[in-house]
């Protein structure tokens, strides 16, 4: 199967970063394993670059990795070296190394500090789990970096891989002008936004299904990501605790309840170490996680209770999968029905994870309120976001929309903290009283 490389964000902001540096410091590109970043920095490098290395430290030679080990102290005989090792010539401000997997590594990423200071070349780095406690405690981390994230592919990005440039322009032309698209065009519109629920935004993925149009061996790319990422967790954590944690996030979504009840996947776990294994787990970029905010202002973090959260996957095309992970692989027909929308189950917690994604995609944090109205009875507001000095409050609903009665109610509630109050739905653009009433495919215009 041929390598695509896809069209993505991030490359206009390392273009910024290569302008603007001007050699100044490196840059750390961060995100999940299987994202594309390694891809995205190879063919940034092959455009912007007259020449260029890449030191794979998945891969690396161990006469490599002892040169790199020893001779940082002399850096004239490090690039002469990498250049005979490499076959590539190396030109002063006109040539970039690439440190990839550089988590695997920790010293070669102490290291930019002398290598930025020389000032001969461009330092571009790519990191998965880069964060984790356990790479970096040894190390001096270097201030000259400067670090973007890589996510899934968006659904602006999905629909440029399948050749469309004009979609997302259109639509959000149309939500600026708060119009309807018509019932047709919303109805076909929701099959492509379902079909990339299916598909999901890894790279992998997605190029899986341009070149088979096969549902089924998409699933079965996503299986083995999923599975890379479970021995990943395994080589974290040998007691399983974060596999575990990460195995069931569809099933704890799937209850309808007001958090992720940990102690129903893991028992004995005191307070501190649930912490870190959820820290772990957000700084591997395989999940995002919303917190409780126990009272809804505009500083959201001040008011999150770091005990009470939600877990998804960062990616819907892999949650889909992993709802079925009981099965073998995730039948075609099941595929089928989704796509249709004709799935009995109830699929609002799949749109929450839809919805989750594309607002971490947007640069948006996560945050959740659930409030007691009566005695038995507790409302929820999805997501809430920052805009300004307001709120703006979010509800998912994957069928009806008849009633949004928690919105109601929390709009009441806090009304000096509300600008504008949203319902993102499977159906048409309209205002419903002060209620907006937001098709799910334009989530991340808001």
């Amino acid at each position: 199967m041929s390598e695509r490389v896809f069209k993505r964000k991030a490359y206009q902001k390392m273009l910024r970063w290569k302008a603007e540096s001007a050699g100044k410091s490196a840059l750390l590109v961060e995100g999940a394993r299987r994202v594309g970043k390694s891809t995205l920095v190879r063919y940034f490098a092959e455009q912007e670059y007259e020449s260029y290395i890449l030191i794979d430290f998945a891969n690396l030679q161990p006469e490599i990795k002892e040169l790199i080990a020893t001779n940082m102290a002399n850096l004239d005989y490090l690039f002469m070296r990498l250049q005979l090792i490499y076959n590539v010539v190396l030109k002063e401000r006109k040539s970039v190394i690439i440190f990839d997997e550089v988590q695997l590594q920790p010293l070669a990423r102490q290291a930019i500090k002398y290598l930025v200071a020389d000032g001969r070349y461009d330092y571009i780095e790519t990191g998965s789990l880069i964060s984790i406690r356990q790479n970096v405690q040894n190390i001096v981390i270097p201030s000259e970096e400067e670090r973007i994230q890589m996510y899934p592919m968006d659904y602006e990005e999905f629909r440029w891989a399948l050749g469309d440039d004009a979609t997302m322009p259109l639509l959000r032309q149309m939500f600026e002008k708060q119009q309807a698209l018509g019932e047709a065009t919303h109805r076909h519109l929701m099959r492509d936004f379902r079909l990339y629920m299916l598909v999901g935004g890894m790279p992998q993925a997605v190029n899986e299904y341009i070149e088979t149009n096969n549902l089924q061996k998409v699933d079965a790319v996503k299986r083995r990501i999923l599975n890379l990422y479970a021995d990943d967790l395994h080589k974290l954590d040998s007691t399983n605790k974060l596999r575990a944690l990460f195995l069931s996030i569809p099933s704890e979504l799937s209850k309808n309840t007001s958090r992720y009840q940990a102690t129903t996947v893991i028992e004995n776990v005191k307070q501190t170490q649930m912490q870190n294994l959820l820290e772990t787990l957000r700084e591997s970029m395989i999940v995002n996680i919303a917190y409780q905010s126990s009272d809804p202002n505009v500083g959201l973090s001040l008011s999150a209770d770091r005990t009470r959260y939600k877990i998804f996957l960062a990616d819907t095309g892999l949650f889909v999968t992993l709802a079925f992970w009981d099965k073998e692989f995730t039948e075609n027909v099941i595929y089928q029905k989704l796509w249709a929308d004709k799935l009995s189950t109830n699929l609002g917690y799949v749109y929450e994870n839809m919805v989750a994604q594309m607002l971490r995609a947007s640069g948006y944090e996560l945050y959740y309120h659930t409030f007691q109205y009566t005695s038995n009875h507790n409302y929820e507001i999805d997501f809430l976001l920052s805009h300004g000095s307001k709120l703006l409050p979010i509800e998912v609903k994957s069928s009806g929309y008849k009633t949004h009665k928690s919105l109601d109610v929390f709009c009441e509630k806090f009304s000096k903290r509300i600008s504008e109050r949203v319902l993102l739905y499977t159906k048409d653009f309209q205002k419903d009283g002060a209620t907006m009433c937001v098709p799910v495919y334009m989530t991340s215009f808001l």
